[in-house]
């Protein structure tokens, strides 16, 4: 007689499944909003981080085009890459933002040595909040 392997952890990889599908979806549509606003975000972004005291520059425009760029290559990076620069800051919340992860590694390591930068102040939480109340507009409520 034929025995039926019973795996207890069926359910749990159905639901697993699913989050990952959401999470993916999530993704993508916060991926495509950044690219269609990139320009509006950057504007947003370096007017929020300059108001938070959070960048001096002695370029806005220079700024906002570094971030306009930023946000529209975002869908040409690996993701391993992308995990790979978010990493360090993956624990700062506790449902993050990835673009705002991506954004606050990327302000806290290499926008520091940006010619028009005269200098980055504040935490790394503290980035990201500004980053994020910018950023969290592309991600959507209920995917």
């Amino acid at each position: 007689m034929g025995h039926h392997a019973n795996n207890p952890y069926g359910s749990g990889d159905k639901a697993v499944r699913a989050i990952d599908r959401k999470r993916d979806q999530e993704r993508k549509i916060m991926l495509s909003a950044a690219y269609k606003f990139a320009d509006e975000l950057a504007l947003k972004l370096v007017q929020r981080l300059l108001d938070q005291h959070i960048i001096e520059t002695s370029s806005e425009s220079a700024i906002r085009e570094v971030f306009s760029n930023l946000l529209h290559n975002l869908t040409d990076i690996d993701d391993f890459d992308l995990q790979y620069k978010i990493a360090p800051l993956r624990q700062l919340a506790v449902n993050p933002n990835f673009i705002s992860l991506y954004l606050t590694q990327y302000i806290i390591e290499d926008l520091v040595n940006h010619p028009k930068i005269e200098d980055v102040f504040g935490d790394d939480i503290d980035v990201y909040k500004a980053v994020d109340s910018v950023m969290d507009k592309i991600r959507p409520s209920d995917v």
